[in-house]
């Protein structure tokens, strides 16, 4: 799927970059980091301009995110019934809502970039339960620079080899976001426990 994804940024180019941040921050299974990653080694190749990827990509996941924020804060409840008939999205989105509960801003930021699968649902999620919308969009504009900066510059630097990077960066996402969570819970247990001592 990763090569399909490599032919298409290849013969739409900037098109194709924001298409799939667009709609990855709005749950839309796209693997737009190796999108971005090919845009980066396009650019290293000198078929794309780096900057233009940098700012497609961002642009548009800025426009996902506040996209997905605006949902949650208009269609909080339809959201609610709509996910609960799909199990898998419906534990993802109690996850989000429980991070942002938690976490505020804060989960917001690192949604973006270190727990990027959850981040979809922490959109939706802030934007139902009222987080303002300067904080989350200063939040998610600061996520989301750390999260285009580090693809298409992984791309551009490794653009000979980008295979094996999308595919050992894959398995590198799965372990920072179980860092993330198990860390976050970690943290939670400790105030829990200093709050009943």
């Amino acid at each position: 799927m990763t090569e399909y994804f490599f032919a298409l940024v290849a013969s739409w180019g900037l098109v194709i970059v924001a298409l799939s941040a667009y709609f990855s921050c709005l749950a839309v299974p796209v693997p737009t980091s190796a999108v971005m990653l090919a845009g980066g080694a396009f650019a290293a190749a000198g078929d794309m301009v780096l900057w233009q990827v940098c700012a497609a990509a961002y642009i548009a996941a800025l426009a996902g995110d506040q996209t997905g924020f605006q949902l949650g804060r208009l269609g909080g409840n339809w959201l609610n019934a709509r996910v609960e008939t799909m199990p898998r999205r419906a534990a993802l989105y109690a996850r989000a809502k429980d991070a942002v509960d938690q976490w505020g801003g804060t989960a917001v930021f690192f949604s973006t970039w270190a727990v990027a699968p959850l981040g979809p649902w922490v959109n939706f999620a802030a934007g139902a339960a009222g987080l303002g919308v300067w904080r989350f969009t200063i939040l998610d504009a600061l996520g989301e620079a750390i999260w285009v900066s580090i693809y298409v510059a992984l791309g551009y630097s490794f653009a000979s080899n980008l295979d094996a990077l999308a595919s050992l960066l894959a398995d590198w996402g799965v372990l920072l976001t179980a860092v993330v969570i198990a860390v976050a819970a970690a943290i939670g247990l400790m105030k829990l426990g200093k709050n009943r001592g």
